[in-house]
């Protein structure tokens, strides 16, 4: 059984998953709500660390500036298909190509009747949410595993807890992490990673290999997280911990 993460006694940069993680899933990704705790939160955890926390989350960053208003961290969106790296950048857009507009078309169609099954059009990011239709997910699966060939060879089908998206092969968290950590302020800082799907896992792998500390939500399954936490609660409590006197340290008082 692995152990909830440690406080960590080092700078670090705090890249922090959205849905699961920081939010309650709803059984319509429309359905979240930031409550002004968390928003406060978010708002200490970036003043203490320097302005060192990210957003790395499936969603686009419109949807999480438009979630988290007036709040606007650094964020890499779609799995950092989009990203605003700094505050007050202009952030890339990702659109949606063509040939992945036809196949959700087709999709929508096919489970037009289906009550409680989800389709997100997310630019170059097509999500199926089953959550509300837990029944349907065998045959969601079957109907995308069906029509993944009508996408360039570049595209994947990645299943998550409750439904899967349709990603580019270079749609992945440990990639958006390493480009954060290549620039200021999270450069020269231990990373910590907290996710809770499958869409994580590359993030945790990354930042393993770097000697951060990653930890996964409620795990499901196996995972490569060096840590986990029990719920949404808990990532909040720990944010709280962290941001204590007996937390993260600056590296001036180390």
């Amino acid at each position: 059984m692995k152990a909830e993460p440690p406080l960590p006694r080092s700078d670090i940069a705090l890249f922090l998953d959205i849905d699961g993680t920081l939010l309650e899933h709803q059984p319509h990704p429309e359905g979240v709500r930031v409550d002004d705790a968390l928003r406060d939160l978010l708002i200490a955890a970036d003043e203490r660390l320097d302005g060192a926390v990210a957003f790395i989350t499936g969603r686009s960053v419109a949807t999480v500036d438009r979630l988290f208003a007036p709040l606007s961290l650094p964020v890499a969106g779609l799995y950092g298909l989009e990203h605003r790296l700094r505050r007050g950048d202009e952030a890339t857009i990702a659109g949606e190509p063509a040939d992945l507009a036809a196949v959700a078309d087709a999709l929508e169609e096919e489970f037009r009747e289906t009550d409680g099954v989800y389709f997100e059009r997310k630019g170059a990011v097509l999500a199926i949410h089953t959550r509300g239709a837990p029944h349907a997910l065998d045959a969601v699966c079957a109907a995308a595993d069906r029509v993944l060939p009508q996408l360039p060879s570049g595209y994947r089908i990645v299943a998550g807890n409750a439904g899967l998206e349709f990603l580019p092969l270079d749609a992945l968290k440990s990639a958006a992490i390493q480009r954060f950590m290549q620039i200021e302020p999270f450069a020269g800082r231990s990373p910590v990673f907290i996710g809770d799907d499958v869409s994580d896992e590359s993030g945790f792998d990354y930042v393993n290999e770097i000697n951060g500390i990653s930890v996964r939500v409620k795990p499901l399954g196996e995972t490569v997280a060096s840590h986990v936490l029990s719920d949404v609660a808990a990532v909040r409590r720990w944010i709280s911990a962290l941001l204590s006197p007996q937390g993260t340290r600056r590296s001036s008082a180390a």
